[in-house]
């Protein structure tokens, strides 16, 4: 069952050989997997399950929770976007926790089962305190000035909001890379068309999601709206329940990848050992290192980039034979490891003002609808939150007509398996992102002038726009970069590569909670509070803020360009002649870029 692939193909491989062992996957019993029983659309189709299901399940509380903050538990505005959005920092700062527990001693499966009962336990928690008024502050009319005074959540009340909503953070974190990452193991990447289902995988993923966003934005915020956030945090918690029977499910058709023991410890080795012997001469020829001769690496090796990190594995010739110990000498395999995560650091870092931008579209977006008339008919009014549903109801169209058109299509005319590449598919993201940004500051200027100078209160409908531009930037974006962190996992490390993808959901929610703040003090003085200090958007300038999230999203646009461009230049010198097309179906230098590529051994007696 075990196959090898020297080179994972351009983008795959960061122009470099990579290397790669695919670990020998193992059904429910601990046997080798058979290919005839085991993996496939089928499998992954009980994952998808589990994603739509818990995605429905974490959005239904994490977009309307701002609301639930402030009415019930009598928060201020700012402290409550901070609430939000720290929460959901720490979701996917928590996905490192999975992705490593995963890859490193528990696996895919039992690391979902497991935390994805904690998550259970958390949304139970918050459906309880949302219906004893025990355990809430006294209700107030938070919208009447001067009325009177609420009392903020304190002390013990405090301690269960935190304690349940973490629990769910703590859950959310650990299930989600593992989801993705799951489902991509039911396919065989070393056959190429298991590769191409394997894109199409990514998209049916993102469709789950869009899926579970919308039901989540529509139905279970109407019920937490008209029925009370006692009931919606139930079927919030009745929704990761049914996630959960999906999961196990599908346990007899799953191929699973073992546990390989810590996937830090050989990272650290690598480190550890370049720093012994930084003095040493690298030898003159690659094969001289360490390992290379159980990889055919051709001249991968020797890179321009962190060439530093070969001196790992430099084997000292001193005449006794003695073995060195893995702190001293490592493999070009663990090198070539360490090399791939510190290239991708760059452009997992120019996701993170992207994901800044998300975190206003479920906290100050969510207030500005609150804000406007929400009245669809005389007898139905929009829940603010239902907002966030207008691009997924797009998306699930789009979703399914970008895999079946353009995608083959394009595929034609680029030779990648994917149709445009990932880094491609990525920057079209970022670059749209930038539009969402222009879009709410200019609704918002106009809302607020409404209000102010003409006493009007213009339609809820006005902010559609921001929400559709992000929506279609945010399927070029996440689907991109999920697909292209998880070909760059080498064994072993499939989850911990998702969960770095996440982690800059991360990084961006809590950058949003630093730029409210920081706007906040540098924007005050003797005449003003602040854009964002009071609870009335009408005596803030959240149209301000919103340009300046417009100009810093281009800013980083632009950085990363540079960065793409240093990645794909980022090769060796390629073992195969120019316009030879992979096992994958790409053409060397065919696709306007710079990639060079190296030859690969492909089992395809697999399907």
């Amino acid at each position: 069952m075990e196959r090898k692939e020297q080179g994972n193909k351009g983008e795959e491989g960061m122009g470099v050989s990579t290397g790669y062992e695919e670990i020998a996957a193992v059904d429910w019993r601990g046997r080798a997997s058979n290919p005839e029983k085991h993996g496939g659309m089928r499998a992954a189709s009980f994952v998808l399950g589990l994603q739509a299901f818990e995605i429905m399940g974490i959005a239904a509380v994490g977009n309307n929770l701002i609301t639930y903050v402030i009415n019930e538990m009598h928060f201020p505005l700012s402290k409550s976007a901070n609430i939000v959005t720290n929460f959901i920092g720490t979701v996917f700062l928590l996905t490192l926790l999975g992705g490593f527990l995963s890859d490193s001693y528990l696996g895919s499966f039992w690391t979902m089962l497991i935390f994805g009962f904690v998550e259970l336990s958390g949304f139970i928690l918050l459906s309880v305190q949302a219906h004893l008024p025990q355990l809430k502050p006294p209700e107030c009319n938070t919208m009447v000035e001067n009325g009177d005074q609420c009392t903020e959540a304190k002390g013990f009340k405090a301690v269960i909001f935190y304690l349940a909503l973490y629990l769910v953070a703590l859950g959310s974190g650990c299930v989600k890379p593992n989801m993705i990452a799951h489902g991509a193991d039911q396919f065989n990447r070393d056959n190429p068309k298991q590769s191409k289902t394997l894109s199409s995988y990514f998209n049916a993923a993102y469709f789950a999601f869009s899926m579970g966003e919308l039901i989540a934005l529509t139905l279970l915020v109407w019920v937490q709206t008209h029925s009370g956030m006692d009931v919606g945090f139930g079927v919030s918690a009745a929704a990761m329940a049914m996630g959960l029977i999906s999961l196990i499910s599908g346990t007899l058709l799953y191929r699973n990848k073992p546990p390989q023991g810590s996937i830090l410890t050989p990272i650290a080795q690598v480190f550890v050992a370049a720093i012994l012997k930084r003095k040493e001469r690298l030898p003159p020829s690659p094969h001289m290192l360490h390992g290379s001769q159980n990889h055919l690496l051709d001249d991968s090796i020797a890179t321009s980039k962190f060439k530093f990190l070969d001196k790992a594995c430099i084997k000292i010739q001193d005449g006794n034979n003695l073995k060195e110990n893995p702190w001293r000498l490592c493999t070009v395999e663990q090198v070539q490891q360490v090399k791939i995560l510190l290239s991708v650091i760059p452009i997992f870092a120019c996701t993170i003002v992207f994901n800044t931008i998300l975190a206003q579209l479920q906290t100050f977006s969510v207030q500005q609808g609150s804000s406007m008339n929400t009245r669809l008919t005389e007898n139905f009014h929009i829940p603010p939150a239902s907002l966030q549903a207008i691009p997924y109801i797009i998306l699930i169209f789009l979703v399914p007509l970008y895999d079946a058109f353009f995608v083959p299509f394009a595929r034609k005319l680029t030779g990648n398996v994917s149709g445009i590449s990932p880094l491609q598919r990525i920057g079209s993201g970022l670059f749209a992102a930038t539009f969402s940004m222009v879009a709410a500051a200019t609704m918002e200027k106009k809302r607020r002038n409404a209000a102010m100078n003409e006493g009007k209160i213009i339609s809820i409908f006005w902010i559609t726009p921001q929400f559709l531009i992000f929506g279609l930037s945010e399927m070029f974006t996440a689907v991109g970069l999920i697909e292209f962190f998880y070909k760059q996992s080498r064994k072993g490390m499939q989850a911990f590569y998702i969960a770095i993808t996440y982690f800059s959901y991360s990084f961006g929610f809590y950058l949003s909670s630093i730029l409210v703040s920081v706007v906040n003090k540098i924007s005050s003085s003797s005449s003003s509070e602040g854009w964002l200090k009071d609870n009335d958007l009408n005596k803030d300038r959240l149209d301000l803020f919103y340009w300046m999230l417009a100009a810093l999203s281009f800013i980083n646009f632009l950085n990363y360009l540079f960065w793409a461009g240093w990645w794909y230049s980022y090769k060796p010198s390629s073992s195969l002649p120019p316009h030879q097309s992979d096992g994958h179906g790409e053409q060397f230098l065919g696709t306007g870029f710079n990639s060079s590529k190296v030859s690969v051994d492909v089992d395809n007696s697999i399907p």
